[in-house]
């Protein structure tokens, strides 16, 4: 199938880049306030009492008494409150805001509040949660939701099993680090309350606000301003911010804006869970895997937040691109009195591969096999069923995308020299990694809760508009759905207009999560714009729509976790080398292959910025990425502390594309976006213990860690 991007030009001069972009921070607005909030100092305590210093005259405090309905944000529980109650059960929650004309008395009135506190005895670590011994504890059981699900008959093939190998992998926090902080404005006029913000979803804010406002739907408006990245973190949290501004908004009758400086985002705002995943697998004496059982925790900080369908994924994808025929899979979140965690690319896969692609490195060694060949061996192909009992329907190329992989890296060449010439006081590596993530939203998700429905306008001056909820955050929606429509229309690219989301104006097509932008929004729009072509001659204003319809051909049982957990995979194969100095243990990436399966490229300069940009987030996750939390605060909390790879880390990355098409998506594309973060940390990983030769069970892989590897201390 020929890529669009191939037979569609790019925008004119008039669409390049031009500065006009409208950021939250260059909003202004008459007589706005300013907005800073009160954070908790303990990681869990009674609030005894606030103490606030005497409030200059357009001064206020907004808290919890300020919310009209309930004080609980709607993500998937209410659970987490705009501002807390009587008890905080994190460093940096919410307390109150303090709103006014100048940030520096702002700031004054902040220092100068005094909170009286009863100290809590907290919870804060995963290992801590997981014992459950504490008397005072913040949850029954310190655990938000569990779950299991099981194929096949995994007790008989114990029996008859020749080897059983098992191991424990560890995972910890990344943050987000997009460029641009998160920030609202809210406004009331009229008995109206508009957020406008940086935000992902704008329905999920309005539908959060409709029920903490106690507002009808017409009175609740989100508007998206142009949004400088996301990447998962600014999924849910704008529910939370967005209300502050709104009760704040509410309260004083004037605009107020709330942008966090980059210390205040960096320590409060949601990051990737860590995770502690057991694997143990159970395999024939040909060394094919009959069985495997998976125990799954992560850490969900101090609320629920989007943590259930974080694990559903990260227990959907911890059997890996493999076929195992009989499995059981539990997973939990437990709480603990941190940082929340939440959405961040990826989506809980990142975690589960890593487990998985270091423990099938693992069996191969123990077994003293090549694990490349054991891993093609045990290759899932079309026609064999998921870890849940869905059927992968569609040709699974991965074979070769391997093979050119190989060709493109020198990987099997470069294993064998590098096994045989470990000398000169440098100690090379080399990985690979095979992973796969599923499109769209987990089982019926997309029929029974998004229900995404899209609009197009056709103007009488031939313009066409497209009206979506889905948002443009640097990730090249804006170019990716405009050629869609363009296409198929068979008309100018510059002709078709697509603003940011105002959802006075847009219908609910559903965030922009779950790389289902272009594979469901996109497939979408390409039928509103065929029913639009069929009516082109008709004169006057056109309009045209196309409602969300659930495949026939899948089926999804979500209390049990049976059936297809996705319509579409798009598959990954990465290949990375090292050089590791054995002095200092530092590891230099010398070379970065990928090959990806993502069906028809839409826009391959898109495509391929986001596999460079995905990856080089991914080999930050595996190596310098290091968060932690002490005593329930977050150690690395400015961006000199928090270390991510710059462009003079950035190695070059040569990538190929594969296309396998997806009858469902538009002209065949299938999801991309979190694809290209996943395998890079296990196969930098993995690089890093070939060259050492020895096992590495943890990430972000360290030096002085890796000092203690090979010093045979714990690893």
């Amino acid at each position: 199938m020929k890529c669009i991007s191939e037979s569609i030009k790019r925008f004119d001069t008039e669409d390049k880049i031009s500065g006009k972009a409208k950021y939250i921070g260059d909003y202004k607005f008459h007589n706005m306030l300013y907005a800073k909030t009160l954070r908790s100092t303990e990681p869990r305590a009674k609030i005894k009492s606030i103490k606030y210093p005497e409030f200059p005259e357009g001064y206020y405090v907004v808290d919890k008494d300020d919310v009209p309905g309930e004080n609980g944000v709607k993500i998937i529980t209410y659970e987490e409150p705009f501002f807390a109650k009587d008890i905080v059960n994190y460093v940096g929650e919410p307390i109150s805001l303090i709103v006014g004309p100048d940030k520096s008395i702002i700031s004054d009135i902040i220092s100068n509040t005094k909170v009286n506190y009863e100290a809590l005895d907290p919870i804060l670590t995963l290992e801590e949660s997981l014992e459950c011994k504490k008397e005072s504890m913040y949850k029954d059981n310190n655990c938000f939701v569990e779950f299991e699900y099981s194929k096949g008959n995994l007790g008989k093939v114990k029996k008859n099993a020749s080897y059983v190998i098992e191991g424990e992998y560890e995972t910890g926090y990344q943050e987000q680090l997009y460029l641009e902080p998160q920030g609202v404005i809210g406004t009331y006029k009229d008995g109206k309350v508009t957020v406008y913000g940086s935000i992902q979803c704008p329905y999920y804010v309005k539908n959060a606000l409709i029920d903490a406002l106690k507002l009808p739907e017409d009175k609740v408006q989100i508007v998206q301003a142009t949004t400088g990245g996301a990447f998962g973190g600014k999924e849910d949290y704008p529910s939370l911010i967005g209300g502050h501004v709104a009760f704040a908004a509410l309260k004083t009758k004037k605009p107020v804006q709330l942008i966090f400086d980059r210390n205040e985002d960096l320590e409060c705002t949601p990051k990737r869970h860590p995770s502690k995943i057991k694997i143990k697998s159970y395999l024939d004496q040909n060394y094919m895997i009959i069985g495997r059982e998976a125990d799954i925790s992560l850490d969900g900080g101090a609320y629920e937040g989007l943590s259930s369908v974080v694990l559903q994924r990260t227990m959907f994808a911890v059997i890996g691109v493999y076929n195992v025929e009989n499995v059981n899979v539990k997973g939990r979140v437990m709480a603990t009195n941190t940082v929340v965690t939440g959405a961040f690319r990826g989506f809980g896969a990142p975690q589960a591969f890593f487990a998985e692609e270091m423990h099938m490195e693992h069996i191969a060694k123990k077994l003293g096999i090549d694990s490349l060949e054991f891993k093609l061996k045990n290759m899932v192909k079309q026609g064999d069923k998921s870890s849940t009992g869905g059927v992968f329907r569609d040709k699974i190329r991965m074979p070769e995308m391997v093979e050119r992989a190989i060709q493109m890296s020198g990987y099997k060449d470069k294993k064998q020299v590098f096994k045989n010439n470990k000398k000169d006081g440098k100690l090379n590596g080399i990985g690979i990694s095979l992973f796969f993530h599923g499109g769209g939203f987990t089982g019926s998700g997309e029929r029974d809760h998004i229900k995404a429905k899209v609009k197009l306008v056709r103007y009488p001056d031939n313009k066409v508009e497209i009206l979506i909820a889905n948002v443009e955050m640097g990730q090249g929606t804006q170019t990716a759905l405009r050629k869609i429509v363009a296409h198929t229309l068979n008309v100018p690219v510059n002709t078709i207009i697509y603003e940011n989301p105002d959802t006075d104006r847009v219908p609910d097509s559903g965030p922009t999560v779950a790389s289902r932008t272009t594979v469901v929004v996109g497939k979408l729009l390409e039928e509103a714009a065929s029913k639009l072509k069929a009516r082109w001659n008709e004169e006057g204003q056109i309009e045209t729509e196309a409602n969300y319809k659930f495949p026939e051909i899948y089926s999804w049982d979500g209390d049990n976790f049976i059936g297809d957990a996705y319509n579409s995979y798009s598959w990954g194969v990465n290949v990375v080398e090292v050089e590791v100095d054995s002095l200092t243990y530092l590891p230099d990436i010398k070379g970065v292959w990928s090959v990806f399966d993502i069906g028809c490229a839409i826009d391959e300069r898109i495509v391929r910025g986001q596999i460079e940009g995905g990856m080089l987030q991914g080999l930050g996750y595996g190596g310098i990425e290091v968060m932690e939390s002490r005593n329930g605060r977050i150690m690395q909390k400015t961006s000199s502390d928090y270390t991510i790879p710059t462009i003079k880390d950035a190695p070059k990355i040569e990538n190929e594309l594969i296309c396998e098409p997806y009858f469902n998506g538009p002209f065949g594309a299938k999801g991309l976006g979190e694809l290209t973060l996943i395998g890079a940390a296990p196969a930098y990983a993995l690089a890093i213990q070939d060259a050492i030769d020895k096992n590495i069970y943890k990430i972000p892989v360290r030096p002085e860690h890796l000092m203690g590897v090979m010093e045979n201390e714990q690893n």
